[in-house]
């Protein structure tokens, strides 16, 4: 294996989660939870996920401050000040430009992975691989790569990445990316898969240092200049001060929108590695074992009578008996419960609104 020494990776954990209430909530958000009962959380995966590829001590998370307590007891290899704190929620462009600012202060030529921290990859073998050739692909071109997951049904709940045939590439999967697409209807969603080259985008990224920081230059110079004011200070005592003043101002606006789509030098890489984004619990029945009615069941002492295409999550200490449901998700957490079709899922966020607005917000 190459040497890992200049590798370091982002997980992005500052996200609440909203569609996965009543277990996602404002002080406790998913990724800290173990929703696929495997005994760790999204985070702690995701942490595992890249001890092959980084340092521990080249892992850095970004989260919101009121989490970095949290961060640190789920993540105890890591110091404190690898975990970087967001005064407000601004996106992902400022949360990628505090970390390369951050780690230009200590590795100049570093090689960069930016990754949620709530994703779930089934195949980690090829992940690892495939991050590898992105990498090389960074490294050699001085573009920047994005992993591109080959698409199972038409989801409108993704990003498509349109591809096309890339020259002087080492592999025949690396691709020139042609457009980037949000989230589609459905026609269109139908449309891309039967074009076939179209891909999800899964939301990691892979570039040097030096590459993400010309982009900023040229695409969000002035974000690029806010941060730049703070040189010298990353890493000292002096951070925390300048970021609290600073983020209020900063725009609040995704890697996606700010760079991505607007930079001419981008790569993506077909990949196949049992990716979901578990955005939402439907996204989750398709993760879990089912039984023959194809019911996915998270908690010890669940009864289930004349029930099918479910998803039930409760904790073990409470036995939950359901007759007669076919298409629905229950969610008990022993503070609240949520009984929801799942055609209706989308509405959960609406729901949580309207909780906020009727119940006040401690309940979500």
């Amino acid at each position: 294996m190459t040497d890992i020494s200049k590798n370091y990776c982002v997980i992005m954990a500052g996200g609440i989660g909203s569609r996965f209430w009543p277990m996602s909530r404002t002080a406790f958000p998913k990724q800290f939870h173990d929703i696929l009962g495997t005994g760790r959380t999204l985070i702690q995966m995701t942490y595992d996920r890249f001890l092959p590829l980084v340092p521990k001590e080249n892992i850095l998370v970004v989260t919101n401050e009121r989490y970095k307590a949290l961060v640190l007891e789920q993540l105890p290899d890591l110091k404190p000040e690898q975990v970087l704190c967001e005064p407000f929620m601004r996106n992902t462009a400022p949360c990628v430009a505090y970390s390369a600012f951050w780690i230009a202060e200590r590795t100049p030529d570093a090689n960069i992975v930016v990754a949620p921290s709530d994703h779930l990859i089934t195949r980690e073998a090829s992940f690892i691989e495939d991050i590898q050739i992105s990498m090389n692909q960074a490294n050699k071109s001085g573009n920047l790569v994005t992993l591109g997951i080959k698409p199972t049904r038409p989801d409108t709940g993704y990003g498509y990445i349109q591809w096309a045939d890339a020259k002087d590439v080492d592999n025949d999967r690396v691709k020139k990316v042609k457009t980037f697409t949000e989230k589609p209807n459905l026609e269109l969603a139908k449309d891309f898969i039967e074009s076939g080259d179209f891909y999800w985008n899964s939301g990691i990224f892979v570039w040097n240092l030096e590459s993400i920081m010309k982009a900023f230059q040229s695409h969000l110079p002035e974000m690029y200049a806010q941060f730049e004011e703070g040189k010298g200070k990353y890493g000292t005592a002096e951070e925390m001060a300048f970021i609290n003043n600073m983020y209020s101002s900063c725009e609040n606006i995704s890697i996606d929108y700010g760079i991505m789509e607007k930079a001419k030098n981008v790569n993506v890489v077909l990949s196949d590695f049992g990716w979901s984004d578990l955005g939402t619990w439907g996204s989750l029945h398709t993760q879990l074992s089912s039984d023959e009615h194809n019911n996915g069941v998270v908690g010890e002492n669940v009864m289930l009578y004349n029930c099918s295409d479910s998803v039930v999550h409760v904790g073990s200490d409470k036995l939950v008996v359901l007759h007669g449901l076919n298409g629905y998700i229950v969610v008990d957490t022993g503070v609240s419960l949520l009984v929801c079709k799942k055609e209706d899922e989308q509405k959960i966020k609406q729901f949580v609104n309207d909780i906020k607005l009727n119940k006040g917000e401690s309940w979500v």
